[in-house]
This record gives structure tokens, C-alpha cells and sequence, in this order.
């Protein structure tokens, strides 16, 4: 059972791995089990070229960027469980007791973040009454978003990044992830404990 599951290995995923994971020193943080589905095939980075973002050289690809931020979270945070070469195919349950099914496994989750691109159609099933049309992009883009309020899908489920309604730069998209992070931290810090329910304890 994880604490928390973040769906997605991209710019705004990884962010919130990364906070979390700097957290690790903290007493409430000391006792969580924390995932990442790392699957990165539909990012929008894989082909991007960077020559105008803060603390990134000109030239930069955006595919050498995705896979050096997930050496760098397993470098810095090795506690963090990366879950590789999965895809993401269904999220059922309520919080505390979420099943995510991938093409090969499944796996429970008390928290969980989504942090994949907006592209349409939306290819998780269980969340389908939150998509709506992206909010940022133009119609003619055809790109859809999660339904949320300051990235909390429902209770339980956050959402970061493009999917939570931002536009897709860089900077954009790793503040959302890290925001999600923080929320997390806070709620884990104020003792607020994500109840198991009975029917995952039997």
C-alpha cells in the first residue's frame, strides 16, 4: 500500500517526486510509502527543444531532460519506488483505498496524483465525469483537463500539470507538481492520516 502514487514521469510528476522526496528527514514524512509510474512515451517533452528556460543550457532536449530528472530522482531519493516501462489503464476506489491497475499490475494507494498530458481522449478509465475541455488551450488543440479545484480532483486524487489546466511550459508544469507536493506535506505534517478503509484490511 502506498501513501501516495503519482501517475506520470514527466516535468510536473517528477517535480512532485522530487519535493516529496526532499522531505525525507521529516518525522511525518519518515513512515510514507511513495511511487511513481514513470511511464514518459506521451510526454510533450519527448520532442521539445529548449533554449529559453531558467537554469536549463540552450540546446537542451526535452528527451535527455526526461530521462536525466529521473536519474536525479533516483539519485537523490532512492526511497522513492519508481515503477517503469508501465502504463496507467484504470483508477478505481475512494481515498484511502484507491486500486491502480496498469497493463501489468495493480497496485493500492491511499493518495494519488496524476501527472500526465493533456491529450485527448483521455486514456485512464474510472475518471471520465472529470474530463472537460482544456481551459487554457484553444479549441482547435482539441487537449482536455481534469475538472479541479486547486489541482484536487476529488478527495483523495490530485492532479498537476497540463491535465490540472496549466499551460505546458516547463516552469508552469514543475510549479503545479511541486504545489501538489506541498499540499501533500502539509496535510501529512498537520497529522491528517489518510484512513485505510475496512474493506482493503480484510
Amino acid at each position: 500500500m502506498f501513501d501516495v502514487l503519482i501517475i506520470g514521469g514527466g516535468v510536473s510528476g517528477v517535480s512532485c517526486a522530487l519535493i516529496l522526496g526532499s522531505a525525507k528527514n521529516k518525522p511525518f514524512v519518515t513512515d510514507k510509502k511513495i511511487g511513481i509510474i514513470t511511464h514518459q512515451k506521451a510526454s510533450s517533452l519527448q520532442d521539445a527543444l529548449f533554449n529559453n528556460a531558467y537554469g536549463i543550457s540552450a540546446g537542451k532536449l526535452g528527451s535527455d531532460l526526461l530521462v536525466e530528472s529521473v536519474e536525479h530522482l533516483q539519485n537523490s531519493y532512492p526511497h522513492i519506488i519508481q515503477i517503469q516501462g508501465e502504463k496507467v489503464m484504470r483508477i478505481d476506489g475512494e481515498e484511502g483505498n484507491f486500486t491502480i491497475t496498469t497493463n501489468k499490475n495493480s497496485y493500492q494507494s491511499k493518495l494519488v496524483v496524476i501527472g500526465i498530458g493533456a491529450g485527448n481522449p483521455f486514456t485512464i478509465d474510472g475518471l471520465e465525469e472529470y474530463v472537460i475541455p482544456h481551459q487554457k488551450v484553444i479549441p482547435e488543440k482539441n487537449r482536455i483537463q481534469l475538472k479541479n479545484t486547486d489541482h484536487k480532483v476529488t478527495n483523495g486524487i490530485y492532479v498537476t500539470g497540463t491535465l490540472a489546466g496549466w499551460r505546458s511550459q516547463l516552469s508552469i508544469a514543475a510549479g503545479s507538481g511541486a504545489a501538489v507536493a506541498t499540499d501533500i506535506l502539509t496535510l501529512w505534517n498537520n497529522g491528517v492520516h489518510v484512513q485505510v478503509h475496512d474493506s482493503i484490511k480484510k
